[in-house]
């Protein structure tokens, strides 16, 4: 695909469409927009513009798409897999000044929310009404509701709340064509032809410009308890974790934590927290509702599996404070791990009762290849983040290595039934690897799809394949 430059011309029109305030040229102004959080990547879109009605993506659209110009939209930055990197310049549609929440309908449980809203603001405002939004990745922070979308972001609650899936009715979409559309109905129920909304979410921008969101809210549970268990070594921890759930337990949030990723927090972040010396994995265990006795017994089921796979210690946090403080260290261990060396971070998703096995074969394929590893996630819904770090890797090595160690987890991934990403996306850095679990045909109908909601392939051009 042949792409045009951004001429005065265009860029004038640019300028008329949203104002001068909201267009950045200077490459001073374009640098916080030529990366985001995946690794060391560096795209210069040529123009940034910062729409901030559904009618002025349309405009923008409309003019891109007549003289050809990619388009890449971005919410906060806060992507693993580059998907909101300008690979091919052009214009960037920053979505920032899409950022408040049009109405709460209590009555009916749902939300009508612009993309560029912050996704914990969302989840405090609906809090304070005693709804819950329960989709909350660990940048929930920082990261928008669109972007979410996009990448079909998830975190620790999905294992019982659901995916974001199961949270979004309705979307207002502009179309490469600069058409408006609501891609299906503000209902629980939709069977009335293809579900478009399915479609986009996960679509990473690739099909259209996501403008308004329509969101399903749930009762907030008013009780939790929280477990640290510790475990001997990481296959038995990962073991434990189906056996959790075939006891008849759903827990609100399980992950996983390996020791070296709390021994970084604690060394970058200063959480102080008591690490036994034969203590090489964690499992971190919420269970949530509204009845403090049955949570309490639930519990107590959970402690008998855990001992039964040899769990040495657990710690129940006693006050809100010591749960603020389990939680920081969990949110906090991507940033902690990712300080002490060059990293790439990959994000496997496997039947739960795989973990072990995906577990062992990332640390054999370390060993082979020569790269360290720490691992952490959602185990509860078999998600395993995996920080790759070069430790002693020589630079060859790293450049030229790695590819094949990651390949070997990929393969193992497929082999037990799982995907190459459950929460981050494919953007740019993970589409090489996407051949390993998807044939030449769902990429024929993925480029079919592309064609007919993208004739011209301005929208994000260059991710997911």
């Amino acid at each position: 695909m042949t792409y045009n430059k951004i001429t005065e011309d265009i860029l004038n029109q640019i300028i008329d469409i949203v104002g001068t305030e909201n267009v950045l040229t200077g490459q001073t102004e374009l640098e916080k927009y030529s990366h985001d959080e995946t690794e060391d990547l560096e795209y210069y879109p040529e123009v940034v513009a910062k729409p901030a009605t559904p009618q002025e993506v349309a405009a923008l659209l409309v003019l891109c798409n007549e003289h050809q110009i990619p388009v890449t939209p971005r919410g906060a930055g806060t992507g693993l897999a580059g998907g909101a990197l300008a690979i091919m310049g052009g214009l960037m549609l920053a979505m920032e000044r899409f950022n408040k929440v049009l109405e709460v309908d209590e009555r009916n449980l749902q939300a009508t929310v612009e993309p560029g809203v912050i996704t914990e603001v969302f989840m405090n405002q609906v809090a304070e009404m005693g709804l819950l939004y329960p989709i909350d990745p660990s940048s929930k922070g920082s990261c928008f509701l669109g972007g979410n979308v996009a990448h079909g972001s998830g975190g620790p609650r999905v294992v019982k709340y659901g995916t974001i899936r199961e949270y979004i009715l309705n979307l207002e979409v502009v179309l490469a064509s600069g058409e408006i559309i609501w891609t299906g109905a503000n209902t629980l129920k939709y069977a009335s032809g293809y579900n478009l909304t399915q479609l986009f979410i996960g679509s990473e921008g690739t099909l259209g410009i996501v403008t308004k969101i329509v969101v399903k809210l749930i009762p907030a549970p008013t009780r939790d308890v929280l477990m640290l268990a510790a475990f001997p070594d990481l296959e038995t921890a990962a073991s434990a974790v189906s056996a959790i759930f075939r006891a008849g337990i759903v827990p609100s949030a399980l992950e996983f934590m390996e020791r070296k990723g709390i021994e970084w927090v604690k060394e970058k972040d200063g959480v102080y927290f008591d690490l036994k010396d034969d203590a090489a994995a964690f499992l971190m265990i919420e269970i949530d509702g509204t009845d403090t006795d049955v949570i309490f017994g639930e519990a107590e089921k959970v402690n008998v599996v855990l001992e039964q796979f040899g769990c040495n210690d657990v710690l129940f946090a006693e006050s809100t404070t010591q749960k603020d403080e389990l939680w920081h260290m969990r949110r906090t261990m991507a940033v902690s791990v990712k300080a002490n060396s060059i990293y790439k971070e990959e994000d496997c998703v496997v039947p739960r009762a795989a973990l072990p096995v995906l577990i062992k074969g990332i640390k054999d394929a370390g060993a082979k290849y020569g790269f360290e590893s720490v691992c952490y996630g959602h185990a509860g819904d078999g998600n395993v983040h995996i920080n790759i770090l070069k430790g002693g890797m020589s630079d060859d090595d790293w450049n030229n290595k790695l590819k094949d160690g990651i390949r070997d987890i990929f393969e193992l991934t497929t082999q037990l039934g799982g995907t190459i990403s459950g929460e981050h996306g494919i953007g740019l850095v993970q589409k090489e690897f996407m051949p390993i679990k998807y044939s030449a045909v769902h990429f024929q109908l993925w480029k079919g799809i592309k064609q007919v909601f993208d004739p011209k392939g301005i929208l994000n051009p260059g991710k997911i394949f």
